[in-house]
């Protein structure tokens, strides 16, 4: 049955053929059809009365008046310059043209265009094989494990500048992790369970607030509302302490409020100065729950020590999850960067290298920085201060300016603390882009980086911070067209305006000009062949 079918089926075979012909005779045989089209024209000059429509459109342009042609070109500048102001606000919120882009969605299938490789999925990997990218991983949200308090740390900011560090779609994003991690078995759900499963959703602070006080009331042991308390109301880090003790008293067995209220506490230790006590809480916390290395609580134990200064416990921690299998982020790569030039930047002299060439120590000290550049290129612009922080998000993505902007707020201050460190990053961060040419399509040492970090980082970002793109985006091939057939349009009716006389004579001798080929080409093919051949064609 199946073979019948597919006997009765109709070939597109033949059509198939015809349309792939077709495509490729249009790609590389443009010329010919052009050349065609023009010797088509010439044949049926007399039934189409070329000459004569031409001979009248001369006449007619002859009676225009200057005025028209500067209202020509006036309007052609007015419609140029709108479709510039179009496709430069496209390419600053999409970061693409939106004619290239249209072009390229419907005008090159039908001209048998195919998609690159890389739109399929299919990149190079590190020793150059073709292997398919990860992409469930290369644009996934990652909650950032050193967020701030909101109502101790945010809101404090929105009281002194006025301005929201936090963008909605990165509250509703905490908004989520709060109620997936923190939600009960619907078959024993309790009153104030709903409340608080409402109060997450909340999109005012005050709502949030008076739904926790509400849960309060309906049980004094509701864990999961002095956390709500302790992250939105506290206006301090000691009352956040306070509130998270009390929520720890109410935990009961519950293992996900457990772990979080028992980091946030090590996280408030560590901001009032008990940095010792602090590390002792994460590191007994990481032994009891080994399996939820998903929270990237090392990250939090990594700052810590980097506080103490207890650089051999943070090689420690980094043989442990700098590992080939363990996905990576830039509180690893760096940190292990900071480690390496730490041997070596306290006497790096860039003239000195450059005479000598580089030691062993400090090769290892360029390779780890590049590779932690490789990783993430926004983090270098941020140490060195050549661009301005901003209170860090509560999710980043990773390889993306949020993870720098998150990265840089809490290290900033360990790198200055090493002498030499940002000096030798300073010298060496650019010679990494020399070994990515191009690093969409090809790594050296990770996967190509991914294009979806700007619009990610755009939505987890405020609008006041200006995001890092990389690799730099030139302007489109349209958006520079535009601009230049608007100036010239623009010049084009301001001289017709003030010299219309003498831009009527240039306007004469251009066009003479530009037709001349085309008229020295019809007399020569009017002399080759006889008129009455031209005549036979004609009657045909």
């Amino acid at each position: 049955m199946a073979d019948a079918s597919t006997s009765n089926s109709p070939s597109p075979g033949f059509t198939e053929k015809l349309k792939s012909w077709l495509s490729w005779s249009w790609t590389y045989l443009w010329v010919l059809w052009f050349v065609m089209l023009l010797f088509l024209v010439y044949v049926l000059r007399s039934p189409l009365k070329v000459q004569e429509n031409l001979a009248t459109a001369s006449v007619f342009l002859n009676t225009l008046t200057p005025k028209f042609y500067v209202a020509l070109t006036g309007t052609s500048s007015l419609i140029s310059g709108l479709i510039l102001i179009f496709e430069w606000w496209y390419f600053r919120k999409y970061g693409t043209s939106f004619i290239e882009q249209v072009s390229v969605s419907h005008l090159r299938p039908l001209l048998g265009g195919v998609e690159n490789s890389s739109s399929s999925g299919m990149f190079s990997s590190v020793n150059g094989d073709a292997e398919p990218r990860p992409s469930v991983s290369e644009c996934k949200v990652w909650r950032n494990p050193l967020n701030l308090f909101r109502g101790a740390e945010y809101s404090r900011y929105t009281w002194v500048t006025g301005k929201e560090p936090l963008t909605y779609y990165d509250m509703n994003l905490s908004a989520q992790d709060h109620q997936t991690f923190f939600t009960c078995d619907t078959e024993q759900l309790k009153p104030e369970d709903a409340v608080m499963q409402k109060a997450w959703r909340e999109r005012n602070p005050q709502a949030r607030i008076k739904a926790a006080y509400q849960a309060i009331e309906l049980n004094h042991e509701c864990a999961t509302a002095y956390v709500l308390l302790a992250e939105e109301e506290a206006t301090t880090i000691t009352e956040a302490e306070r509130l998270f003790r009390q929520a720890l008293r109410s935990a009961g067995k519950d293992t996900n409020a457990l772990v979080y209220i028992r980091r946030r506490l090590a996280m408030c230790a560590r901001k009032l100065g008990r940095i010792k006590e602090a590390v002792k809480m994460m590191r007994d916390l990481m032994k009891e729950f080994p399996l939820l290395g998903m929270l990237n609580i090392h990250e939090n134990l990594l700052e810590a020590l980097l506080e103490l200064q207890a650089y051999a416990d943070v090689q420690a921690v980094l043989a442990k999850y700098d590992d080939i299998s363990l996905p990576k982020s830039a509180t690893i790569c760096y940190t292990s960067a900071l480690l390496k030039a730490r041997a070596v930047s306290d006497r790096f002299s860039p003239e000195a290298a450059s005479r000598r060439g580089l030691s062993t120590a400090e090769m290892n000290a360029v390779e780890a920085i590049h590779r932690a550049v490789e990783f993430n290129p926004h983090v270098p612009k941020y140490l060195l201060e050549m661009k301005s922080l901003i209170l860090p998000p509560e999710h980043i993505l990773k390889r993306g300016d949020s993870e720098a902007v998150a990265y840089a707020f809490f290290h900033l201050q360990h790198w200055k603390r090493v002498e030499g460190a940002l000096n030798l990053l300073h010298c060496t961060w650019e010679g990494t882009f020399r070994m990515i040419p191009y690093p969409l399509e090809k790594g050296h040492l990770f996967y190509p980086y991914p294009g979806c970090t700007e619009s990610a980082d755009r939505e987890l970002l405020p609008a006041f911070h200006e995001v890092s793109v990389y690799p730099k985006k030139e302007l489109p091939f349209f958006i520079l067209f535009t601009a230049g057939l608007c100036s010239f349009t623009a010049m084009l009716a301001m001289l017709t305006h003030q010299f219309p006389e003498l831009m009527g004579v240039f306007a004469k001798a251009f066009f003479s000009t530009l037709f001349a080929p085309l008229n020295f080409f019809m007399d020569k093919m009017e002399s080759f062949m006889p008129s009455s051949f031209w005549h036979q064609l004609t009657r045909i």
